[in-house]
C-alpha cells in the first residue's frame, strides 16, 4: 500500500474516530437532558462534551492531514485551534472524573493511594523531562503542547476513567444492575485501551516520546495508532451509549412504579373517602331517626296530654266566661304545635321511607310541600320496586333538596319529579321551569353547597349526576343509578 492510498484510509479512520466520540456526546447530552436528579445529570455533561469536542478534533485533524497532503493553504492559528480543542476535551474527561469520585464520596485505599502515588510520580517523570527537552534541543513549542496534553492529561483522565466507570457500576441500582455493570465495564476497558495508546504520541525530541511514539509503532506494525484508539472509542461509545439505554429503562420503570403507587394512593384515598361518606350520611340518618322518634314518642305525647288537659279544663270553666277565649287560644296553638312537630318529625326521617320504600315516601314529601305552596307532580314510569337502603335514602334527599331549591329559588309555584325505573338503571328527574342559573359560573360559598352535597352523595351510590339549567329557562336535576351495581350494603 502506498502512502496516499494509506493516508486514505487514515482519513477514514480519523472521521470514524470522531464520528464514535461525536456520538457518544449527543447521546450524553441528550440523556443529561432528560435526568430528573440534578446530581446525576451533573455527572454526564462533562462526559458528553468531552466525546462533543474530542470528535471535532479528530475531524479537524482529519481536515488538516487532507490540507497538507494536497498542498492546501491553511490558517497558522487552525492548527492551534486543534491543539486547543484536544487539551480542552481532555480536562472535561478529568472534570468527568472528579465529578464521579465526589458524588460517590470516594474513600481511599491502600490501591487508590497507590494509584495516584503513580500517577503523581508519572507526571512529575513527564515534566522533569519537558524541562530537559526544553533546555537541550530545539524543540518546537506546538509539538512539546501538544505531546504534553496526551501525557499529562489524556493518559491519567483516561485511566481515572476506567476507575470512575467501574465505580459507577458497582452503584448501579435497579434490576438492570447485571447488564448496567457488564457495559460500564466495556466502556471502562475501551477507556484503559484508549489510555494506554495516547502514550504512542508524535516523535519529538524529548524522552519517553523519543522512542516510544506514533511513528516508530506504524513502521514496526504497519497502521498507525489511531487505528487502535478508534477501537476503543467505538468499544467506549457501544458500552456507555448501551448502559444510558438501560439506565433510562431503569429510570422509566421506576417512573412507572412511582406512579402505580400514587394512583393506588389516590384510589385508597377515594376509597376512605367513600367509605367515610357512607358511614356519615349513615350517622346523619340514624341520628336523624333518633330525634324523629324522641320527638314522636316523648314530645308529641306531652303535647297530647297537654291539649286534653285543656279540653277538660273548658268544661269547668263555664262558670268564669272570660277566661274561654284564652283555653281556645290555647288549643289552638297546641294543634299548630301538633302539626308542626309532625312535619319535622317527616322531615328528618320519614317513616313511610324505611317501611314502604321510595315512591310512597315522595308521595308524602309532595304532600308536605304542597301546604307550603309548592304545586308538586310526579308520575312513575316502569315498576316501581324496593331498592337497597342508602339507594333509596339518598334518592330521597336529592330530590328533597332538589325541590327546596325550588321553593327558595326559583321563583315558580310549581315542579315536576319523575322517577323511571327501567331494566338497566333507575333515573330520578326533579324539573321546574323558574329562573333558572348557569351551571358552569363558579359559585362563592356558602352558595353551592346544596349542589356539591348532592354530588358527593351521588358517588357514593355509584351514580351520575346531571344538571342543566340556563338563565330564564328553568333547571332539570338528573340522577341516573345502574341496576346492576351492588352498592355498599347494610351493616358492610
Amino acid at each position: 500500500m502506498n502512502p496516499v492510498q494509506f493516508d486514505t484510509v487514515l482519513v477514514l479512520v480519523f472521521f470514524i474516530y470522531g464520528l464514535a466520540f461525536f456520538s457518544l456526546g449527543m447521546t450524553l447530552a441528550v440523556e443529561s437532558g432528560r435526568l430528573p436528579a440534578l446530581a446525576d445529570a451533573q455527572l454526564l455533561r462533562p462526559l458528553a462534551i468531552f466525546g462533543l469536542i474530542h470528535g471535532t478534533h479528530e475531524w479537524l485533524e482529519a481536515y488538516l492531514m487532507q490540507a497538507e497532503a494536497y498542498g492546501a493553504p491553511m490558517p497558522v492559528w487552525l492548527p492551534w485551534f486543534r491543539l486547543l480543542l484536544l487539551i480542552t476535551s481532555f480536562i472535561f474527561l478529568i472534570i468527568f472524573d472528579i465529578q464521579v469520585f465526589r458524588f460517590h464520596a470516594l474513600k481511599l485505599e491502600k490501591t487508590g493511594y497507590l494509584l495516584l502515588s503513580l500517577l503523581g510520580l508519572y507526571v512529575l517523570f513527564i515534566l522533569v523531562n519537558a524541562f530537559l527537552a526544553i533546555r537541550s534541543t530545539n524543540v518546537a513549542w506546538f509539538d512539546l503542547l501538544n505531546v504534553l496534553a496526551r501525557y499529562l492529561l489524556a493518559v491519567p483522565g483516561s485511566i481515572l476513567a476506567v476507575f470512575a466507570l467501574l465505580l459507577q457500576a458497582k452503584g448501579a441500582p435497579g434490576q438492570e444492575r447485571p447488564h448496567l455493570i457488564t457495559h460500564l465495564t466495556v466502556a471502562a476497558i475501551g477507556f484503559l485501551i484508549y489510555g494506554l495508546a495516547q502514550i504512542f504520541v508524535p516523535k519529538v525530541d524529548m524522552f519517553p516520546a523519543r522512542f516510544i511514539n506514533a511513528t516508530d509503532l506504524r513502521s514496526w506494525l504497519g497502521f498507525p495508532i489511531q487505528v487502535v484508539r478508534a477501537g476503543a472509542a467505538i468499544l467506549i461509545t457501544l458500552g456507555l451509549v448501551r448502559a444510558t439505554q438501560l439506565a433510562e429503562r431503569e429510570r422509566q420503570r421506576l417512573a412507572a412504579a412511582e406512579q402505580k403507587a400514587h394512583l393506588e394512593a389516590l384510589e385508597q384515598r377515594d376509597n376512605l373517602r367513600h367509605e367515610l361518606l357512607f358511614h356519615t350520611v349513615r350517622a346523619q340518618e340514624d341520628e336523624r331517626s333518633r330525634i324523629a322518634r324522641e320527638l314522636h314518642d316523648e314530645t308529641a305525647q306531652v303535647l297530647t296530654a297537654f291539649s286534653l288537659n285543656l279540653a277538660t279544663l273548658r268544661t269547668y270553666i263555664d262558670i268564669v266566661p272570660e277566661t274561654t277565649p284564652l283555653v281556645d287560644r290555647l288549643q289552638i296553638l297546641c294543634k299548630q304545635m301538633s302539626q308542626e312537630l309532625y312535619r319535622l318529625v317527616h322531615d328528618l326521617r320519614p317513616a313511610q321511607l324505611d317501611d314502604l320504600g321510595l315512591i310512597p315516601a315522595i308521595q308524602t314529601l309532595k304532600d308536605s310541600y304542597a301546604l307550603q305552596g309548592l304545586d308538586v307532580s310526579m308520575s312513575v314510569q316502569g315498576k316501581s320496586r324496593r331498592l337497597d337502603a342508602i339507594v333509596e335514602t339518598v334518592l330521597f334527599r336529592l330530590i328533597q333538596e332538589a325541590l327546596n331549591n325550588v321553593l327558595r329559588h326559583a321563583q315558580i309555584q310549581s315542579a315536576q319529579i319523575l322517577v323511571n325505573f327501567g331494566p338497566q338503571e333507575i333515573i330520578v328527574k326533579v324539573s321546574d321551569g323558574g329562573i333558572g342559573f348557569d351551571p358552569e359560573k363558579p359559585l362563592i360559598p356558602p352558595h353551592g353547597w346544596g349542589l356539591a352535597g348532592m354530588r358527593e352523595r351521588v358517588e357514593l351510590i355509584k351514580g351520575n349526576l346531571h344538571i342543566e339549567s340556563r338563565p330564564g329557562k328553568g333547571t332539570t336535576v338528573e340522577v341516573i343509578v345502574p341496576n346492576s351495581m351492588e352498592v355498599v350494603k347494610e351493616g358492610s
